[in-house]
């Protein structure tokens, strides 16, 4: 072996390599095919060049019976190297895993731990289900088994969490799971580790079961923290005892509320003092390494504070010590602290600690090299804004934006939108702010930015003058951004009344200074300037006879853009032919607004910028008569407790400014994007498609504590874990049998939204999971389960989302689904997390019925009645004569039997009052016909429904699911 080494190191070139490869692999070839039997030396060698050669990154496609044979040997290295060979070339649908699989029964059963070990490893490696259904009953017998040695429990213990992340569904849960928890207590430091991996990922799904580690953890974390570096020698790292072990245990304890017991909380709040006074003393040692273990016990041990968020004590001293790290040298530690106390400043035990950091935070945000780390400090300074700094903070976050990385000025000019509207103490200050925002970074300031100061200017008298006056001059810029130009031509077109007494801003001024401006501007924002042309013309008489020159020019009456020439044709008309009193009716000044949740802030919610959830939902905003917002009902943003009217999936959002319609096709990014309803009027935002879709959360970055953790994903739940579904389950699904989106489920804690599309015997659903409070999610788990057979009916595949959501913060799960054949029950959504450390749950019925697979079929007279008289068994036809329990309305009767997804066939039925629709299941097995007809008598409020398909079961179901839609 060393000398085929040694070889492949001389060589000159890739063409020699391949050819010693080749040459080398049929001299193995032939040796074992050759009639001499090999002793298990020669195969040991020659299994050992076959791996160095695939690992070189060439083919192996012999070999694998030869290291099959090598675990029936006794000898440790021979044996060693077969598992190695298995675990690195076989995969996991071999033929040869059954072979595999006895070995390895012999060698557990063997209790040689060597042999155990070397079994238990290549389990762990393959980790195919085929290997976990055979050996998932046994490894934990071994780990709790008290003849164990504690290398082969340390093992059995991480094998077994190798198997659980596979197929959660492959580990019983029995006896054993009650010892697994008093591993904590071995001797051997080895096995609590692995025990602490195992318990962490097994407790995120079964809490109740593990609740007792919690006792032993803090025993263990205790004896950890108060030893010194000579006790526990073996597991001593650069002078800080047990450093993986400690941090997996404080994140074993994030997994449940603080403790009940009294005794138990007062050790763990010890052993907290404990690492926060440690933190303080000197550094033993120099090596990085050492700051780098004695650095993440810290960081996840504040992690834990603030998971508590119970001990006002600790959370100040752990404000203090990252108030240290601001200002240390290493970039990655001033990073985490800032990250870290964004987290702090949304406690009302340490907010105001975090604000006597302010100055040093500023100063990050204006001379950090690094951009991860100056965004972390604007993410700082927004967090631990209130009324008291408001106005330091947002000056200081306007001057960064003129240097700021591009990357995130769209982040920061919403922040900075968001702080001025919440803290706002006189509404000039709040349209000077917006202002400076456009003309600073205006590529960036989104519709929903400007959108908001017009509402607001809309709403309030009193600032309606000053904005007329600010805008105004704003203008006269020579560099004027489009968006000013957006918001001048809207103010001046309503309020510039109020500021045409003064000579150098009279009616002809504003006009001219508007037009001047017009033909830089894009399509959407002249359409926007033609509707304040008009305005102007009902506000200043003199005015229109040079307005009605510029518009009845060619360059818009002749314009290439539809949507300007029918504005201009339009307008130039009403103003020539409307009276004046007609004209001031039509173009009278815009209503108030709805006051609802802010727009910015949603879009901050969606966009997930670190900080953001924690100090919008910090629950320290107070009452008062200058809010901006003047007094709106409490949302999620204002209060800490839930509250059943927030809306944080935006399908209750206020409607945007009614601003002059831009051209048609725009849709209205504020409109309900889940609405049945008649589509929205025109405006200047982007479509509700644009709406629905857009930008997904980006992950937040991981901490570089992870590298000494094992953090792992919740675990799905099987049918039998979850509970029935909640009273209201039917009719929540019956809502969507007609109807693609919508909000499926809402309580005080978590609002659920949907929105799907189906296409012939495939569909894909997107769910939305809104946190409506301000306290962190945590172990959120949805999944989706097929009760009964319906696996066999129904794919669908799921993909995970964020096992932790922000308060205040939205997350999106994206399910593929297959119709496979007819189905008669749905899918049941089973949704797991814990609320301030209580586990909460529901399950509900996911709205995927049959008739989402109908593909609508046209069909003439004659062809309906002949294939209705060709399914005219009695098993083939289901019928119902029903009382309507809605108005009897033709036209929703239509929409509902189009969105059931029918095609309705005109004049087919001699009664011209009935409803006739044919249509076909898509299903991967089989396609199912389908007709139906619908008899309303209006007269005794009465309905008869006929189906008939091809199938018996498929007739009475669809018959049941359309019956109950009228």
């Amino acid at each position: 072996m060393t000398s085929a080494v040694k070889k492949n190191k001389a060589g000159k070139s890739k063409e020699a390599e391949i050819k010693r490869i080749n040459k080398e692999l049929a001299n193995i070839r032939s040796k074992f095919k050759g009639d001499k039997a090999l002793d298990g030396y020669s195969k040991k060698k020659y299994v050992c060049k076959l791996l160095f050669i695939f690992l070189l990154g060439h083919d192996i496609d012999f070999g694998h019976m030869e290291a099959v044979n090598l675990l029936s040997s006794n000898k440790y290295t021979e044996k060693q190297i077969g598992y190695l060979f298995i675990s690195v070339l076989v995969n996991s649908n071999s033929e040869l895993i059954r072979l595999i699989n006895n070995a390895i029964k012999n060698d557990l059963a063997s209790r040689n731990p060597t042999f155990m070990c070397l079994a238990l490893h290549c389990i762990a490696n393959v980790g195919s289900r085929e290997m976990g259904e055979a050996f998932a009953a046994d490894i934990p017998r071994i780990l709790v088994a008290g003849d164990s040695m504690d290398s082969v429990k340390q093992s059995a213990a991480l094998c077994l969490l190798r198997l659980y992340k596979a197929s959660p569904d492959l580990v019983p849960m029995g006896e054993w799971t009650a010892r697994v928890v008093h591993l904590l207590n071995d001797q051997h430091m080895g096995v609590v580790t692995a025990a602490v991996s195992l318990i962490t990922c097994l407790c995120k799904k079964n809490p109740d079961d593990f609740k007792t580690c919690i006792s032993l953890a803090v025993s263990r974390l205790s004896r950890i923290v108060s030893s010194a570096s000579t006790d526990l020698q073996d597991y001593t790292y650069y002078f800080v005892p047990a450093p993986w072990l400690s941090v997996k245990l404080l994140r074993l304890l994030q997994c449940y509320p603080p403790p009940e017991d009294a005794a138990v909380k007062g050790r763990l709040v010890e052993c907290l003092e404990t690492v926060l006074n440690k933190a303080q003393e000197p550094p033993k040692s120099k090596k990085v390494q050492h700051s780098n273990a004695k650095n993440a016990i810290l960081f996840e041990t504040i992690s834990l504070i603030i998971h508590y968020d119970s001990e006002p004590n600790l959370l100040v001293r752990a404000c203090n010590q990252l108030g240290q790290f601001l200002q240390h040298r290493e970039t990655n530690l001033r990073y985490l602290a800032l990250e870290s106390m964004c987290t702090l400043a949304s406690s009302e035990f340490s907010h105001e600690a975090v604000k006597t950091h302010i100055d040093t935070v500023i100063n990050a945000l204006k001379t950090e090299r690094d951009v991860s780390v100056r965004q972390r400090a604007a993410d700082l300074l927004y967090a631990m804004c209130d009324r008291s700094n408001a106005k330091q903070i947002v000056s200081e976050m306007l001057r960064y934006l003129e240097t700021a990385d591009y990357a995130i000025r769209e982040e920061i000019v919403l922040k900075v939108a968001i702080l001025a509207e919440k803290y706002a103490v006189d509404y000039s200050w709040y349209v000077d702010t917006i202002l400076n925002l456009i003309r600073i970074a205006g590529d960036y300031v989104s519709e929903e930015v400007w959108y908001r100061v017009l509402q607001i200017v809309t709403n309030r008298d009193d600032v309606q003058g000053y904005a007329a006056k600010t805008v105004f001059e704003a203008l006269q810029a020579p560099a004027c951004h489009e968006n000013m130009v957006k918001v001048g031509g809207y103010i001046l077109g309503e309020f510039g009344n109020l500021i045409a007494g003064d000579p150098r801003s009279s009616p002809p001024v504003q006009f001219s200074l508007l037009h001047s401006k017009f033909h830089l501007c894009s399509v959407a924002t002249r359409a926007l300037l033609l509707s304040t042309y008009i305005k102007f013309i009902n506000l200043f008489p003199e005015t229109k006879a040079t307005i009605q020159g510029v518009l009845r020019a060619g360059s818009q009456l002749r314009n290439a853009d539809v949507e300007l020439q029918q504005r201009a044709v339009e307008y130039l008309t009403l103003s020539s032919v409307a009276s004046t009193d007609v004209l001031a009716t039509v173009l009278e000044e815009m209503p108030p607004f709805p006051e609802r949740e802010s727009s910015i802030l949603a879009k901050l919610k969606r966009k997930k910028g670190p900080g953001a959830g924690s100090a919008l939902d910090d629950g320290r905003r107070e009452p008062s008569s200058h809010d901006i917002n003047g007094g709106v009902e409490p949302t999620p943003s204002t209060v800490s407790t839930p509250s059943p009217s927030a809306d944080l999936l935006g399908l209750r959002a206020a409607p945007p400014p009614a601003a002059p319609p831009a051209p048609s096709g725009a849709g209205n990014l504020l409109v309900d994007v889940f609405s049945d309803g008649p589509a929205a009027q025109p405006s200047l935002g982007p479509t509700p498609e644009e709406a629905f879709l857009s930008e997904l959360e980006p992950p937040a970055p991981e901490s570089p504590m992870a590298l000494l953790a094992d953090p792992a994903p919740a675990a799905d739940p099987g049918p039998e874990d979850i509970g029935p579904p909640i009273p209201e389950a039917d009719e929540l699904l019956n809502k969507f049998v007609c109807r693609n989106n919508g909000v499926l489920f809402e309580n005080q804690l978590l609002q659920i939204g949907v929105k799907s599309e189906f296409r012939q015997n495939l569909g894909r659903m997107y769910l939305f999971y809104g946190n409506k409070t301000s306290v962190q999610f945590q172990n959120f788990s949805p999944t989706v389960v097929h009760p009964g057979d319906l696996q066999t009916q129904l794919a669908v595949q799921t993909k995970r989302v964020a096992s932790q959501v922000d308060g205040g913060a939205q997350v999106q799960q994206v399910l593929n689904i297959e119709c496979l054949r007819d189905f008669l029950t749905p899918p049941l959504l089973s949704v797991r997390f814990r609320y301030g450390g209580a586990p909460q749950s529901l399950t509900l019925k996911l709205p995927v019925t049959i008739n989402k697979f109908f593909q609508p079929t046209e069909m003439a007279a004659q062809d309906f009645f002949q294939r209705w008289k060709q399914l005219s068994l009695p098993q083939q036809e289901a019928q119902k004569i029903f009382k309507a329990n809605h108005p009897m309305d033709a036209e929703v009767t239509k929409a509902k039997l189009l969105g059931f997804g029918s095609a309705l066939l005109d004049n087919v039925d001699p009664n011209p009052e009935n409803f006739v629709g044919a249509g076909i299941i898509q299903t991967k097995a089989l396609q199912v016909g389908c007709l139906l007809r619908l008899e309303p008598n209006a007269q005794a409020q009465m309905y008869r429904l006929t189906l008939r398909t091809s199938k018996e079961p498929v007739s009475r179901h669809l018959c049941d699911l359309l019956a109950q839609q009228f």
